[in-house]
Formats: structure tokens, sequence, C-alpha cells
């Protein structure tokens, strides 16, 4: 029962939810149901079939329309009298600036990627407004707060990173299913569908036992460029032989790389289906409703079924007719979408045929779409505790009550006999460069390394900034913006393409970049330190950069699990060991130090590798 002094803090209350999805639906019953009257939602996604299982605000109805204007409506059925409004877009759309963040008591995260979360907590940092954040991810979960000068910021400590796997096991030794999914989604999918000018590892080039179907053979020709008298059957056919017939037949070759391992069997579709299904084409219904599927096609209907080799070529080859016969406008501008149906079905397919050929277990589209949209399955139960502790954390932020503020995590086993791990908030980290403003020190070689790179890898990739202004003392030399003139964008595209020495003031051992973000209301300095050489291997970017609070990666295991992670790429927090967290009345006896806690994405996102945290110093 709140106390007359919480009462008043609640009604005269102006809250900001940032997402109406798992948690964001519960989080807005549980705010009006507690007393909250003034509530803002922004969220930029629209309703899909697949969220409707645990976001219980919306209905089939509501398909297709906007996530926090059906929010809105269907609280006001319960709650007529409160004030709620709703924003359809991006929280990192010009109008959601530090101002608009300046009118709210508190603003409250449901987020499911890194990046908006970086971008929610710098507009809060220079907002000066409180922020109480969370995710779950299956049956765990977390609600932490963040309160400039009091608590450490979103960003003072690593994130995790999704996990990679290296391209040549990709390419050429998959071992696990998962290594069979990344390589049909990323480099399968994106070569078929996506963009043609991107670096891509497949092997696109016939031998010379290869023929295009009329008797003639180029082993110089690229075999995934569709000429003009290949219809879709015939073409998918071609892929397919390439793919897992050819490619794997030319990989054999290599008997060094099969001493230590089994050796994978080429499939060709003259292997798998009956003369009349490779001369005809796989017969298949109608499809013709209006969402193309392979699967509606061929009459397929159980996802959790797992198909076996002949069902997966038929998926395969109908899926890419499909691709070409019904969407072929989008073909060189598609990316996987976990709910692009086809999408799935032809990931699905390719991954399980790889798969059948280098002797790995085959799975279900279900599974495989798990996999390949990194989907740790939700629990609506745990979005409905962490939506409560949100709002009790809210609370104590309003009421003043800095003492009690907890980091609270939610576990999936008991930990000395407690579901929910309360932990005292910790202090801003020193070396912060978002709240600390500490320098960071990037080694480059300023000889060779672009401005280019530095702008993509480093300010927007790494340090998150999405309208940088670079400057070196009072020169600007980069800038992006929709108020600058043509020859300003003309004069920092030529610099985009200088060395680091070779820009109008050059850049060099010593010299300090000074990076703004005018939207984000964030500045930090950059130490540039000559380095002349990198490894490759572990370097790849060609320059390294330290003092900032970015993903952290360990080595992959090789006993190691499925990497995944849900309705993002990008996870939301690093996992802290229980024992540097739970000193519980000042003891840390009890705490098994294997057992972990995961800051995670809402709803669906989990990674199997976390950076440990050094202990840090909680908040007095």
């Amino acid at each position: 029962m709140a106390s007359t002094s919480q009462s008043e803090a609640i009604k005269g209350a102006k809250v900001l939810m940032v997402g109406s999805g798992g948690i964001g639906c519960e989080l807005l019953k549980t705010l009006a149901l507690s007393g909250f009257q003034d509530i803002h939602i922004i969220d930029m996604d629209t309703i899909e079939v697949s969220n409707l299982n645990r976001q219980f605000l919306f209905r089939q109805s509501h398909v297709g329309q906007s996530k926090a204007k059906v929010a809105r409506e269907a609280v006001l059925k319960f709650r007529p009298h409160i004030n709620i409004t709703a924003y359809h877009g991006n929280v990192k759309d010009p109008q959601f600036n530090v101002e608009f963040f300046q009118q709210f008591n508190v603003v409250l995260n449901g987020l499911d990627n890194l990046d908006a979360r970086r971008h929610v907590n710098r507009l809060c940092l220079a907002a000066k407004v409180p922020l109480v954040e969370s995710g779950t991810t299956g049956f765990l979960g977390q609600v932490t707060v963040h309160v400039k000068g009091q608590t450490e910021c979103y960003e003072c400590q690593p994130k995790p990173t999704p996990k990679t796997y290296p391209v040549c096991t990709i390419t050429n030794t998959p071992s696990k299913f998962v290594h069979c999914i990344v390589w049909a989604k990323e480099l399968l999918f994106a070569k078929l569908f996506g963009d043609k000018n991107q670096d891509n590892d497949l092997n696109v080039r016939r031998s010379s036992n290869d023929s295009d179907g009329n008797g003639s053979s180029d082993a110089s020709k690229d075999v995934f460029e569709r000429s003009p008298h290949e219809s879709p059957d015939q073409y998918a056919r071609k892929i397919y032989d390439h793919v897992f017939g050819s490619n794997i037949k030319a990989a054999l070759s290599n008997e060094e790389t099969w001493k230590n391992r089994k050796r994978p069997r080429p499939i060709y579709v003259s292997d798998v289906l009956p003369e009349e299904e490779r001369n005809g084409g796989v017969h298949s219904e109608d499809g013709m409703g209006l969402i193309p599927s392979a699967m509606g096609s061929l009459g397929l209907k159980n996802p959790q079924e797992i198909w076996n080799l002949s069902e997966n070529t038929r998926v395969f080859l109908e899926a890419v007719k499909l691709f070409f016969e019904r969407r072929e406008k989008e073909i060189g501008n598609l990316t996987f979408d976990k709910d692009d149906q086809l999408a799935v079905e032809f990931v699905t397919a390719a991954a399980n045929i790889r798969a059948s050929s280098f002797g790995i277990p085959l799975q279900s589209l279900f599974e495989a779409k798990g996999i390949a949209g990194n989907i740790v399955h939700a629990v609506a139960t745990t979005n409905a505790i962490i939506a409560g502790l949100i709002v009790i954390e809210a609370i104590k932020v309003l009421s003043g009550d800095s003492k009690n503020y907890r980091m609270t995590y939610c576990l999936e086993h008991p930990n000395r006999k407690m579901m929910l791990m309360p932990v005292e908030p910790f202090e801003a980290n020193p070396s912060c460069y978002v709240c600390s403003e500490t320098p960071l020190l990037l080694e480059v070689n300023t000889a060779t390394t672009k401005l280019r790179d530095v702008i993509e890898k480093v300010v927007k990739s790494k340090l998150g900034m999405n309208l940088p202004l670079v400057m070196q003392g009072l020169t600007l030399i980069y800038e992006e913006g929709d108020d600058l003139d043509a020859d300003m964008l003309a004069n920092y595209a030529i610099n985009l393409d200088k060395a680091l020495n070779e820009l109008p003031t050059p850049v060099t051992n010593g010299t300090t970049l000074s990076v703004e973000d005018l939207q984000q209301e964030l500045t930090c300095n950059i130490n540039i330190k000559h380095r002349d050489e990198f490894d490759e291997e572990k370097e790849p970017d060609g320059m390294v950069l330290t003092g900032w609070s970015g993903p952290n990666t360990k080595p992959e295991k090789s006993n190691s699990s499925t990497s995944s992670n849900g309705e993002s790429s990008s996870a939301a927090g690093a996992k802290r060991k229980l024992e540097e967290i739970s000193d519980l009345n000042g003891k840390n006896k009890g705490i098994a130090p294997e057992v972990e806690v995961n800051i995670v994405d809402d709803d669906v996102s989990v990674l199997n590798e976390f950076p440990t945290i050094n202990k840090k110093t909680r908040v007095q």
C-alpha cells in the first residue's frame, strides 16, 4: 500500500515509457493500475502475429497496427480517465530530443536493442532525468536504476556482443547446426537476395566440371548471376547444385582439411528428387495467398516437424522460385528478417541441406527460426514480474527514496532461497566516457587509415553516435546533419576518403579529436596514438580503442551452446557474478561463484559469453 507521499508523487508524475512490447504491455497496465495519471509511450514497431502469445494488450485484429497506439487504446478501456499519449516513432527521431525528455519525471525503458538503450541513456543524462532500465530473456530478467550523480549510468560497464564464428568454420568446416544457419542466413541468403555489391565469402565461380545447363562451361562466370534465358526453377536448381554439390566436391579435394574430420557429402538435386520433379519443377499448389510461402505451396503445415532431405530440397527450390516470381522487386535489397516467413523457410531448408551434407542433425523450422532470429522464447510471467519491479523502482525515484534504490535480478533457479536478487546500485565508473567525460585513446596508423574508417568503425559503431561532429582544435573536419548545404557536404565527403595525416588539419600522433553528437548532447575527446602495424586476426579494424565500455568477448568454447539474441542483434547489458553483487547483509557467503545473472534484452535475448565485471563500489 503506497504512503500518502508516494500516492501524491504517483498522481503528479509525468512518465515516459520507451517500448510497448513484451515488457511494455505489462508495464503500461501496471502503471495504470498503480495510479499513474500521465503516461507517454514511444514505440516504432507494429504488431506481429508472433507478439500475440505474450503481449496481451494486442489481438489478431491489431496485426500491422502501431503498438504504442493500440496499447494506449486497450488500457484506456479500463482506465478511461487517465492521460496516455502514444507516439508511433523511433526514439532516435529528432523530435525526441533533450528538451522533450526534460518534461518527464522518470523514463522507463522496455527496449530490445543496445543502440536505442545507449541513446536513451545519453538523453536522460543530458536532461537530468532518472532512468529505470529493464530486460528479460526466458526466465531471467533484471531492473536497474540510473540517476545522474548518484548511480552508474547504463554505459558505465561493458555490454556483451553477439557471438561470432570464424568465417573459415562457417564456409568450410561446420560442426554445429548454428554454423549452417549462419552460412544460410549471412552468406547464401545475402548473396541471392541482398546487396550484390557487398563482400561475400561464398565461392561463386564454376568448377571445370560444372555446366550452365546448355552444355557450356565458363569457370570465370559468377554462378549467382541469373541469365535471361533461365526460369526461376532452372536458376534455383543451378544454385542448389553449385552450393551443395560442386562447392562441397571442390572442398573435398583438399585432403589435409579432412584428415581428422568427417568428410562431407556433395548433394545434387538429381540425388534427391525423382526425374519428373527435376525436369518439370517441384509440384506445388497455387500458393497465391497474400503472403508467399513455400510451406503453403507444398502443403507442409507443421513448423515443429523436422523435414527430411527431400522436403528440405523442395522447400529450398520453391522458396527461390517464389522470391523471383512474387518478390522480384525486393531482390537486391533484402536482409534476413525473422518475421519474413519465406526468408525463414529458405534459411531453414538451406541450413538443413548443408547440415545433411556434413552429418549434422537436422532441425525443424521452429528451432531454425529461433536460432536464425537469435530468439530465446519469451515467458510472459517474467515480463510481468519485471514490469512490477520497474514500477516499484519508479515510485522510489519519484519519492526521492534514493537509499532504497535496488538493481533486482530475476533468477531461473533459487539462490539462497530467493528467486529475486536485490542489489544496491553502483557508483558511476570514473572511466566512463559517457557520464564521466574521460578521454579515450585510439591507436591507429594515421598514414593509412581514412577518416571514413574512424567515423564508421569508432564514432558510430563503437561510440553509438548518430549525427557526429568531429573537430581538431577549432577546425571542423566532419559533420552530419539535415541542415548542411551542398558545399559543406562536398567538403566533408572529400575528407572522408583522406588518410588522417592528409586532412586539412593533419591528425597525427598526439592529436586530440573532439567528437560530439548534438542530438544526444554528448561530447568526448579521443587522443590519437600512431601505430604502424596491427594483428589482422586480433585487430581486424586496423585500430584499437581503449577507455570505452564496449562489448567484450571471449574465445568460443568447444562445448558452448548455440548463441541467441532476440528481437535485435544487440544485447542489453553485461553479466555480473553474484559473488560480486549479492553482498547481502554485508556478507558474501553461500553464493555459488558459478551462478551468474544475465542483463539482457526485452523479451528474447541471451548470449553465451559475457564479460565478468570487476568488483565495484556500491552507492552509499
